[in-house]
């Protein structure tokens, strides 16, 4: 199975996070399945790879130490295939999406954590 995570730390308010998230990941050709305003849950869609490479995205805000204007969260990315190679397809999406996050232009990134 494989699983890729990363936490960041940004510089925005927490009311105005959420739904720039909800549009960043149905930018990167994510389905947005379910979300609250703490936790989002987006699916790739079907077609373009076997189920087992279907990756599923998890955020996670952290409400508890957000500050009018710093914000941390968490991506975990994964799916059902077993990681045989370095550059499979769940690390070039979750490269895709993280990279996304760094570079969008809505907030200003202060600080990444990969795992």
């Amino acid at each position: 199975m494989g699983r890729y995570t990363c936490s960041f730390l940004i510089a925005i308010n927490l009311e105005y996070l959420q739904p720039l998230l909800l549009d960043l990941l149905q930018d990167c050709d994510l389905e947005i399945q379910y979300y609250t305003s703490d936790y989002i849950l987006a699916l790739e869609t079907p077609g373009k790879v076997s189920f087992s490479k279907l990756v599923k995205v998890e955020v996670f805000i952290d409400k508890s130490m957000a500050t009018e204007t710093e914000t941390r969260m968490s991506i975990v990315i994964k799916n059902e295939e077993l990681p045989l190679q370095l550059d499979n397809h769940c690390r070039q999406i979750f490269e895709y999406v993280k990279q996304s996050i760094e570079r969008s232009r809505h907030w200003h990134l202060i600080e990444i954590i990969a795992g």
